[in-house]
C-alpha cells in the first residue's frame, strides 16, 4: 500500500524521517511531533542532552537520607543523625557526606508521593512515570499491557543520530526478585517491544546476594556474604538471536537510500526483524567509543578509586561515558534484588553496604560532570519506587528493626541539566509521612526528564494498536531552574 499524500509537499529531510517513523512502525501521524521537535520556536530547547536516571530498587527510606527528622519521637526519627551541607538550612543523613560537601551542585524535591506501596506496582509507576497501574497488571510478570517506561519512551521519540545509536540503554542489569521475578515497568509495554531498551547485562544476577560487589555482598538478615562466582564485566555486544550482520547492513543500506526507494517502506514496516534493537546492534558493534566506554583498564586509575572500585562506581562511571558518547538516556540501577528494601538491620544495612558505595558514586558522577563541562547538558535523577514508612517496625518478632514499604512519600535527588543546585522543592510532614507542601506526583517527575530533553509537550506516541497517547500526563515540577 503507498504512503498517503500529505496536504503539504515534505522536504527531504521529512521525507527521510517519515521512512524512518513507518520503520519503527509509528505512523506517518507521528510526524506531527517531529516537526515539533525539528522546527525552530516551536518545541523547547532541550536543558539537557542527556539523562542519568538513577533508580534504587527496593525503596530508598527518606528518614535515611534526605528527609531526616532529627525532633520526632525515636520510633520515627531512627538511629542516624543529622549533618549540615553547603546549603544553609539543609541537612541530610550523616553516612552521606560527600553528598553533602557539594550540595550547591544538586536539589531535593522531599514531597513525591503515589498511592502504591508494593515494589511491583511502585517500580512500574516510578519506572513509567504514570501513577496509575493497568486494569489487568499482573505484579509477578511483565506485560505488553503494562505503561512503557520513561527509557523506552525516550528511545521511541528522540530523534535519532546519524550512527543510530540506541537512544536510551539501561545497566548494569535488569531489576530482578530472587524469587526470579522480573519487576514491571523497565520495558516498552503498550508502545511495543520493538522499542524495549537496550539492557546491558553487566552483572550476572545471583538470587540470593544483594549489594555493590567485589568489595563486599550483603544478605538483608545475614549481613556481609562472599561470593568467588560473582562478575563485573563488560556486555558482550552481539546481535539478537536469528538475525544476521549481513541481514541487518542490507537493511540499513536499502533504509539509507529511502528518498528513492519510498516503495519499500510499507514493505520494511511489517518486517519485525527491522527495529531499533536492530538498529543498536549495528552501532553497538561498530562504535568504538562506545565500547571504549565500557572498557575499565582504559579508566584512570585515581578516577576508578574516586567512583569506587565496586558495581556503583562502575555503572555510574559507564553511564557518564555513554552519554559522553551520544546516548541520550542512561537508566542505572544500583542494587538489584530491591537492595534498599530495609524491613531489617536497615541502619547496618544502609550504614555499611548500602549508603557509601552510593554517596561515593553519585557524588564522584556530578562532580566528574561538572569538572568536565557535561553537567550542564546532563540531567542526573535519583529515585526508588516508594519511601519507607514514618514508623519504626520489625517483620518478625527477632528481626532488627527497620521500615515497611510506603508510597505516600519519598524524596528524589535532581542535578545538572539546568537545575539550580541547594533548592529544597516542597516538605513532608513531621514525622516523614506525607507532603505537607507542594506535592509532586511521578508524572510531574517524568515531565520534568521529558522537558529536559526537549520533547514538546504535544508530542504523542502510538501504542501497537496505532491508538495516539500524550507523552506529558503531568508538569514539570517548578522552583528547579
Amino acid at each position: 500500500m503507498p504512503l498517503p499524500h500529505p496536504a503539504h509537499p515534505l522536504s527531504r529531510r521529512e521525507i527521510l524521517q517519515a521512512g524512518a517513523v513507518g520503520l519503527l512502525g509509528l505512523g506517518m501521524n507521528h510526524l506531527t511531533g517531529l516537526r515539533a521537535l525539528a522546527a525552530p520556536g516551536a518545541a523547547p530547547q532541550p536543558r539537557a542532552k542527556s539523562v542519568i536516571y538513577i533508580f534504587l530498587s527496593g525503596g530508598l527510606a527518606q528518614h535515611e537520607s534526605f528527609d531526616m527528622k532529627p525532633d520526632a519521637p525515636m520510633e520515627v526519627r531512627g538511629e542516624f543523625k543529622p549533618i549540615r551541607t553547603r546549603t544553609p538550612g539543609t541537612h541530610i543523613c550523616e553516612h552521606l557526606p560527600k553528598l553533602a560537601r557539594i550540595s550547591e551542585k544538586w536539589s531535593l524535591v522531599r514531597s513525591l508521593t503515589h498511592g502504591n506501596s508494593e515494589h511491583s506496582q511502585g517500580h512500574h509507576v516510578m519506572l513509567t512515570g504514570r501513577s496509575d497501574v493497568p486494569p489487568d497488571f499482573d505484579p509477578t510478570k511483565p506485560k505488553k499491557s503494562d505503561h512503557p517506561s520513561m527509557a523506552a519512551l525516550a528511545s521511541a521519540l528522540l530523534p535519532r543520530r546519524k550512527d543510530n545509536l540506541p537512544p536510551s540503554i539501561v545497566l548494569p542489569d535488569k531489576i530482578v526478585h530472587r524469587t526470579g521475578r522480573t519487576l514491571a515497568g523497565q520495558f516498552a509495554g503498550t508502545l511495543g517491544s520493538q522499542h524495549d531498551p537496550w539492557f546491558l547485562e553487566m552483572a550476572p544476577y545471583h538470587p540470593n546476594h544483594y549489594g555493590a560487589y567485589p568489595g563486599y555482598l550483603f544478605h538483608h538478615e545475614r549481613g556481609a556474604e562472599t561470593d568467588d562466582t560473582l562478575t563485573f564485566r563488560a556486555p558482550h555486544l552481539s546481535l539478537p538471536q536469528g538475525l544476521s550482520l549481513d541481514r541487518v547492513l542490507d537493511r540499513v543500506s536499502l533504509r539509507d537510500s529511502l528518498e528513492t526507494q519510498t516503495e519499500n517502506l510499507a514493505a520494511l514496516a511489517g518486517d519485525p526483524a527491522f527495529d531499533t534493537y536492530r538498529e543498536a546492534a549495528v552501532s553497538l558493534l561498530g562504535n568504538r567509543q562506545v565500547h571504549d566506554a565500557f572498557s575499565l583498564d582504559k579508566v584512570p586509575p585515581e578516577k576508578l578509586d574516586r567512583y569506587g572500585r565496586h558495581s556503583f562506581g562502575w555503572s555510574l562511571l559507564m553511564a557518564r561515558r555513554l552519554i559522553e558518547s551520544g546516548v541520550r538516556m542512561v537508566q542505572v540501577n544500583l542494587g538489584n534484588n530491591e537492595s534498599w528494601d530495609t524491613h531489617q538491620a536497615a541502619w547496618r544495612n544502609l550504614k555499611d553496604y548500602l549508603l557509601p558505595p552510593m554517596d561515593q558514586a553519585v557524588s564522584a558522577l556530578i562532580e566528574d560532570l561538572d569538572a568536565s563541562g557535561l553537567l550542564d547538558d546532563t540531567l542526573i535523577v535519583m529515585g526508588s519506587e516508594f519511601g519507607r514508612t514514618p514508623k519504626i517496625s520489625k517483620i518478625t518478632a527477632t528481626a532488627l528493626p527497620g521500615r515497611d514499604h510506603w508510597g505516600h512519600v519519598q524524596s528524589v535527588l535532581l542535578a545538572g541539566g539546568g537545575i539550580q543546585g541547594g533548592r529544597v522543592i516542597g516538605s513532608s510532614d513531621k514525622i516523614g509521612g506525607y507532603p505537607a507542601s507542594e506535592a509532586q506526583t511521578p508524572e510531574n517527575l517524568a515531565a520534568t526528564i521529558y522537558e529536559a530533553l526537549g520533547l514538546p509537550r504535544e508530542i504523542m506516541w502510538h501504542d501497537f494498536t496505532s491508538r495516539p497517547h500524550p507523552l506529558y500526563m503531568g508538569s514539570p515540577i517548578s522552583g528547579l531552574m
